[in-house]
This record gives C-alpha cells, sequence and structure tokens, in this order.
C-alpha cells in the first residue's frame, strides 16, 4: 500500500511539473515572437516581407539591412546611419554609470558609517529624488544646462543622468551598507584608518555585489532613455534611441521595415548582453545583505 501510495504522489508531481513546464514554455514562445520577428525580417530583402509576410524565414538570407541601418541609413537630413550615434550612447552611459556608482557608494557609506545630524533627511531627500517624474525637471534642467554651457552636448546629457542616478544608486548602497559590521570600520578608525581608506580597504572590496546591481540597473536606463536624449541633446550628440526613432519617422515613401528591424536589435543589443552577461548576479547582488549574518 505505502508503495503504491509513493508511486502515485511520484506520477502526481511528474505530471504537475509537466504542466507547468508546459505553461511556461508556452509564455516563453509568446514573449520571444517578437523578436523572432524582428531578427528574422531584418535579414530579409525588403520586397520579400512584402509578398511573403513577416513570419516566414527568409529564402534569401541578406544583411545588407544591416550594412544600411549602421552606416548608410537616412537619419534627418544625413544619411550617416546608427553608427555615430551608437557611439555618442557609449560616450554618455559608461561615465554616467561609473560617476553615479562611486558617488552612490560614497553616499551609503556616509549614510550608513558616519552618521551625523540630518543624515535621515539627506536620505529622504535623495529618495524622494528617485520619484520624481522626468517631465517635471526638463525645464529647469535646461536651464541649468544652459547656464552651465554645456545644452546640446554629450557632457550635458552625463550630467542628468548622473544627477537623477545619484538617488538610486545611493539607496542600493546604503541598504547594503546598513547590514555591514560596523565593528570593523571602528577597528579599522582605531589603527588610524582614515575616512577614504576605509572605504577603499574595506567597504569597496566588499561591495561587488550591489555594484553589480546599480552597473545594471543604471546602464539599462541611461541606455534606454529616450526624453532626456530627445530633450537636452542636438543632432551630433544624439543617443541611439533618438536616432531609431528619427530613422523611423524620416522614412518617406517606402518603408523599409528591414532596416527599421536592424536598427531596433542593434539599439537594444546591449542591454541584452549585459543581461544575458551579468543577469545571474542582478538577483544574488539584490539578495546580498538583505539577511544581517
Amino acid at each position: 500500500m505505502a508503495t503504491n501510495a509513493s508511486s502515485n504522489v511520484i506520477r502526481t508531481g511528474a505530471g504537475a511539473r509537466f504542466v507547468i513546464y508546459a505553461i511556461l514554455i508556452l509564455f516563453c514562445l509568446y514573449y520571444l515572437l517578437p523578436l523572432y520577428v524582428m531578427v528574422v525580417n531584418s535579414l530579409k530583402p525588403l520586397d520579400e516581407i512584402r509578398s511573403g509576410g513577416m513570419m516566414a524565414l527568409p529564402s534569401q538570407w541578406t544583411i545588407a539591412p544591416w550594412q544600411s541601418a549602421w552606416s548608410t541609413a537616412q537619419i534627418g537630413v544625413d544619411a550617416t546611419g546608427l553608427r555615430p550615434y551608437f557611439l555618442n550612447s557609449i560616450l554618455m552611459v559608461v561615465p554616467a554609470v561609473a560617476i553615479s556608482t562611486v558617488l552612490g557608494a560614497l553616499n551609503g557609506y556616509v549614510l550608513t558609517k558616519w552618521r551625523f545630524r540630518g543624515d535621515t533627511i539627506v536620505f529622504g531627500l535623495l529618495l524622494f529624488g528617485c520619484f520624481i517624474p522626468f517631465q517635471m525637471v526638463l525645464i529647469p534642467m535646461a536651464r541649468m544646462l544652459g547656464l552651465m554651457g554645456i545644452a546640446g552636448t554629450v557632457p550635458g546629457l552625463i550630467f542628468v543622468h548622473l544627477v537623477y542616478g545619484i538617488g538610486f544608486s545611493t539607496l542600493y548602497f546604503r541598504n547594503y551598507y546598513q547590514q555591514f559590521p560596523t565593528e570593523l570600520v571602528r577597528a579599522a578608525m582605531i589603527d588610524g584608518a582614515g575616512f577614504f581608506m576605509i572605504f577603499r580597504r574595506i567597504m569597496l572590496p566588499s561591495s561587488g555585489p550591489i555594484a553589480v546591481v546599480c552597473i545594471i540597473w543604471q546602464f539599462t536606463n541611461i541606455w534606454n532613455d529616450f526624453l532626456f536624449g530627445a530633450s537636452f541633446s542636438d543632432f551630433d550628440s544624439q543617443p541611439m534611441t533618438v536616432a531609431l526613432n528619427n530613422l523611423v519617422q524620416s522614412s518617406t515613401g517606402v518603408k523599409e521595415y528591414n532596416v527599421h528591424f536592424a536598427g531596433a536589435i542593434m539599439a537594444a543589443l546591449p542591454t541584452l548582453l549585459v543581461y544575458i552577461v551579468a543577469g545571474r548576479y542582478f538577483v544574488r547582488g539584490l539578495m546580498a545583505g538583505s539577511v544581517k549574518g
């Protein structure tokens, strides 16, 4: 009797797992379908898309749409392709992510290990900045960029994203350092270590998990941003997202869907690669420090 009951339980569990996996596979196929359409049609000639539809595999494979989107597509008034704007995004994202991560780590360090009167108010104001809608800061930020002389430039975009990202990076590092043993910091102070030595030798080496979270979060938000890029850049400093929109909007008469699909994949590829390479560390970093001890 016990053996039969165990067998029934095993069969029931296996059947439940099969149903769950089947449902998950269906959901995955559903969400991956747009990516399939984009990739397949970016490798087709335009005539084949019109005649054969968008779901069929290419009968004639070509990378010409990718070459056109990268270097010869008409964007605005020039046929420059997405290449210069891809470089603008790189020049914007890398410094903004690096500086905001370092400043967030310093802020979290100060707000947890070097407490001062009013530190909770300062943290509350930084946290409040995370929830201010983008649209509310457009006019004040444009005024500040004009006064600083960096309006319509890549450094101006770096400054905008740096200011908007400090609140998030401070939140991540502050919550992470909150669980860090204060006794280690006090012991280092007794041994004569100063502010920056403690930060460099003790806090930073243990900050890998939360730094990965901050970098992924900041990279994704800054790379995918459209509103700030469209508002605070000129034609020469536009990021990838704005250039992609201009590529689609500048097509007159015949819509080159294959070129548009190729450009959209190029714009999404960096964030996709970041999550593929470091995505497994994202949840691990979020959980690090959540349980003390």
